[in-house]
């Protein structure tokens, strides 16, 4: 498994509940630029329309050598490939109230197709995100010492 992007912001900004591995439909050349690492997962969520997932705000640069006449839009909703069960599964438990959908990761899986982390995920609080913030300065100064005391 081939990681090509990470959602950071939705860890810090969501609990996560539930993860569910999706298929993309993509256009050939955001396959390229995926590979060349272009993509910006921030700020993406997946909403349910008319039975079908879509991945919206994801941004997908177009390479150089892409056609002038054939330039796909880069924050152009994305159609996920998901069974209808899991389709319907999220869209109940996204209609309670502080639920969303978020994507995590895109990555290359082992038959080499492009595939999206989602997950079900519930907003945090100010004082949430500010316990987060706290238990990252607290392992990252445990991974200092420890580091110290590994030199002596």
């Amino acid at each position: 498994m081939k990681i090509i992007a990470t959602n950071k912001k939705a860890t810090f900004d969501f609990f996560i509940l539930e993860r569910l591995e999706a298929g993309i439909e993509l256009k050939g050349s955001e396959v390229k630029s995926i590979r060349a690492g272009r993509v910006n997962l921030k700020d993406s969520f997946v909403k349910i329309i008319q039975g079908e997932a879509f991945l919206f705000q994801a941004h997908i640069a177009t390479l150089a050598t892409t056609n002038l006449h054939y330039k796909p839009d880069e924050k152009r909703p994305r159609r996920l490939l998901l069974h209808r069960k899991e389709i319907d599964k999220l869209f109940g438990k996204s209609q309670v109230s502080g639920m969303s959908i978020v994507a995590l990761k895109l990555y290359f899986n082992s038959r080499n197709r492009v595939k999206l982390e989602i997950a079900l995920a519930k907003g945090k609080n100010l004082h949430d995100k500010r316990e987060s913030l706290k238990e990252k300065i607290q392992k990252r100064e445990i991974a200092q010492t420890l580091k110290e005391m590994q030199r002596k």
